[in-house]
């Protein structure tokens, strides 16, 4: 749009405006020009610091690790005397049932919670603002917390479940489910109001122009958010060991029945023996964990890059 064709008393306005800005950001104070810098400066640091951290791990895993990945680290079953023949099989299915009931658990539950309290909960009321002070709260919660409320309230207590993977699954379900909600509720937060407006405006209910209108649009948002939280899922090992994830497992986990394992438990327990060679074996896998968590987060990437809109 050119200035020309923008009307005078418009250009007058934005004119009052880049001058007020200027005014208020662009004024010459030595102290202002010094806080900047020491901002920047420490925000780049703690970017720098993070990337060391992060690099220097990752190569850790690929030069103690690197000489154990093969196919038979993926289908052999694990052993406490051969490290050299000792596999994941047993350790990997148990995350690959654990991750898959949290899915079933999370996107239902998640994506109906945050439809509710953005587009139908009365804000007004007392108990659906405790809803959403107890959700923000639990976001923060340490992950072993939900691993003691999972064996007093899963595993035990009302549901006595047992040490199965699907309480392990319930377990977790719970942990990585404050994170749903919270990202559900941004990507609704995000679709226009007009979508709702305008087909409400038609005739229907607000429950089909929810349905219709503002889940579609919502759901690239929705879609990453479930999973980064199915990413984070992976990798967790203490709420598992409390809900009864057993260390050593050598035969494959049913899903409602019997022992099970997980990939971050087993390489706990290789990385706490004293042989090398089980060293080498928890670095293999910590790059195989690694390799489904790049995985995990480039599909929510390719999802964002291929169903998101822009308003």
């Amino acid at each position: 749009m050119t200035s020309s064709s923008v009307p005078k008393r418009s250009r007058s306005a934005m004119d009052a405006s880049a001058a007020a800005t200027q005014a208020l950001y662009g004024a010459s104070d030595p102290g202002l020009r010094i806080r900047s810098i020491v901002f920047r400066s420490a925000l780049l640091l703690s970017m720098t610091v993070a990337l060391i951290a992060i690099i220097g791990i990752i190569s850790w895993a690929v030069v103690e690790g690197g000489q154990r990945l093969s196919l038979g680290l993926l289908t052999n079953n694990p052993s406490s005397f051969r490290p050299e023949t000792a596999g994941y099989r047993p350790a990997i299915l148990g995350s690959f049932q654990i991750i898959a009931g949290v899915i079933a658990l999370i996107i239902p539950l998640g994506v109906g919670a945050a439809l509710y309290l953005e587009q139908f909960a009365n804000k007004q009321r007392w108990y659906n603002r405790a809803i959403e002070l107890n959700i923000q709260n639990l976001a923060g919660v340490p992950s072993i917390v939900f691993g003691i409320l999972g064996l007093a309230f899963i595993v035990r207590g009302p549901l006595d479940m047992g040490f199965i993977a699907a309480a392990g699954s319930a377990t977790i379900a719970l942990l990585v489910l404050p994170t749903v909600i919270l990202a559900s509720r941004e990507a609704i937060k995000a679709v226009p109001p007009s979508l709702l407006e305008g087909a409400m405006a038609l005739g229907v209910t607000r429950w089909q122009a929810v349905w219709k209108m503002v889940l579609p649009a919502a759901a690239p948002g929705m879609l990453t958010g479930i999973i980064l939280a199915v990413a984070r899922a992976i990798g967790e090992a203490a709420p598992l060991l409390l809900v009864g994830a057993a260390t050593f497992v050598t035969f494959d986990p049913n899903f409602w029945e019997g022992g099970y394992s997980a990939l971050p438990v087993m390489i706990y327990q290789y990385a706490g023996r004293p042989q090398d060679e089980f060293h080498v074996l928890a670095a293999a896998g910590v790059l195989v964990m690694l390799g489904l968590v790049v995985v995990v987060n480039s599909v929510a990437v390719w999802l964002r890059a291929k169903y998101e809109r822009t308003w």
